[in-house]
């Protein structure tokens, strides 16, 4: 392991590149939820088919996350890092080619791989490389650009699928891909291992993987008889990994070490029930603004940067707040503006106006913000060294999973009240009424992870 933490030229390096690639991977996200209505409309496909296009990304980085980061503890974060980037790539690709919905969502799923090796390593590596006293800094200007990506995707996606076609995204996305790979090969020095010589659990990891789909894919079936035998399926083989863990000497996730650690298991269900309230709201309104308010993707983009253009702006301030307040405090506070955030979105209508979208977005975007940044900075600053990959790993499973959960209670209410129909007028008041009860659940859920929140106790 070559030690690089108090090399300058070496953490300048390591919060470029995994910035950029935080930057690439959001803004990949955001960009196909704004272009989702028009790929709808080239293949044909009904809002549940149309849903599994974001979650199947979802869903497969979430699988395999911890592994990766186990894997990226004993074997390098760097190399595991650099790999999920060309997967990453590769993956694009596919997706900018796929001639069906089939190819389409196989692509994204592999392209979920490469995900989780960037997801279950960038925040390691920054953590690995910044001392404490400066991680909630950097872990702000990373999120930063986590929401940069976010902000540009809904309207530099919008602009591309308007004129050149939904395919030129991914197309985007790749040639950035080629920009951060020569990067990472010449300027990214060093290696981080600090569980170098571990044996890996392979028979856990399995184990954890079957469980997650048996969760995550079984949830977004509901309520039909196979979703629920699925799902009963995946807890039954989770409850079971949690006991093989105990007697594993080198477990993919030890829970000993983390059970009497009140802030990482707190700062990580806080995380889950945040995500999971606030992911699908991106796709709701992308949907609601431009099948009922008939606006082009383009315009749709432009409304929807208000979130992330405002928590890329408050994220680095919340970092700082956290490395000199208690991330309790700063985070529960952002969990609130949360709540108040989604609150009015629960009277959207066919009347309301973009202004009334937009100005809550704003809100919403500064709750996030603040409640992020701290949280994570809590989540990496909570354990030792050797565990920062599998930390990391934890953190982007909570936040993949709570992605999926939301895209699930989304995917759920629709086929409730909607059923597989296409999005026409027809269909637009049942549309407007599963839109108002999906943001009253994600209400809930939020106000729920407040308490979380507070419960995680003390840092310093």
């Amino acid at each position: 392991m070559i030690e690089t933490n108090k090399n300058t030229v070496s953490k300048s390096v390591a919060l470029f590149v995994t910035t950029l690639s935080s930057f690439l991977t959001t803004f990949m996200a955001s960009s196909i939820n704004i272009a989702l209505p028009v790929i709808a409309k080239e293949f044909a496909i009904d809002a549940v088919v149309l849903g599994w296009i974001a979650t199947a990304y979802i869903l497969t980085a979430a699988v395999f996350l911890v592994p990766f980061g186990k894997l990226a503890d004993i074997y390098g974060r760097k190399k595991i890092y650099t790999l999920g980037i060309i997967i990453y790539t590769i993956s694009a690709f596919i997706c900018a080619l796929a001639p069906n919905e089939i190819i389409l969502i196989l692509a994204r799923g592999l392209q979920g791989l490469g995900g989780a090796m960037i997801f279950g390593t960038a925040v390691a590596i920054l953590t690995s490389v910044f001392p404490a006293n400066e991680r909630g800094k950097a872990i702000g200007y990373n999120l930063a650009s986590t929401y940069l990506g976010l902000s540009l995707g809904p309207v530099v996606g919008g602009i591309l699928t308007h004129q050149l076609g939904w395919r030129s995204v991914f197309v985007t996305s790749v040639i950035l891909s080629l920009i951060l790979l020569p990067i990472i090969f010449w300027k990214l020095k060093g290696e981080w291992a600090e569980a170098k010589g571990e044996k890996f659990d392979l028979k856990g990891s399995v184990v954890y993987m079957l469980g997650l789909i048996g969760i995550m894919y079984g949830f977004s079936m509901l309520p039909s008889l196979t979703g629920t035998i699925i799902l009963g399926a995946g807890i039954i083989i989770f409850i079971f990994f949690l006991k093989l863990e105990n007697r594993i000497l080198n477990p993919v996730i030890d829970l000993k070490h983390f059970k009497r650690n009140t802030v990482f298991i707190f700062s990580n269900l806080a995380a889950f029930i945040n995500y999971s309230a606030t992911f699908a709201v991106g796709y709701l309104l992308s949907l609601y603004l431009q099948y009922i308010k008939s606006l082009t993707p383009q315009e749709a983009g432009i409304i929807m940067v208000a979130q992330p253009i405002t928590m890329a702006i408050f994220s680095p301030v919340a970092g700082r707040l956290s490395d000199k307040f208690e991330p309790q405090i700063v985070a529960s506070i952002g969990m609130v503006l949360t709540v108040l955030g989604l609150i009015p979105f629960i009277f959207l209508s066919n009347d309301t106006s973009t202004i009334y979208i937009f100005s809550t977005l704003l809100l919403l975007g500064i709750g996030f913000a603040l409640f992020s940044s701290p949280n994570t900075n809590a989540i990496m600053s909570s354990v030792e060294r050797k565990y920062y990959g599998v930390a990391s790993a934890s953190l982007g499973t909570m936040r993949l999973t709570g992605q999926t959960i939301s895209m699930g209670i989304a995917t759920l209410i629709f086929g409730m009240h909607l059923g597989k129909v296409k999005i026409t007028p027809e269909y637009f008041p049942q549309f407007i009424d599963s839109t108002n009860i999906t943001f009253i659940v994600f209400t809930i859920l939020c106000a729920i992870g407040v308490f979380a929140s507070l419960a995680r106790g003390k840092l310093r």
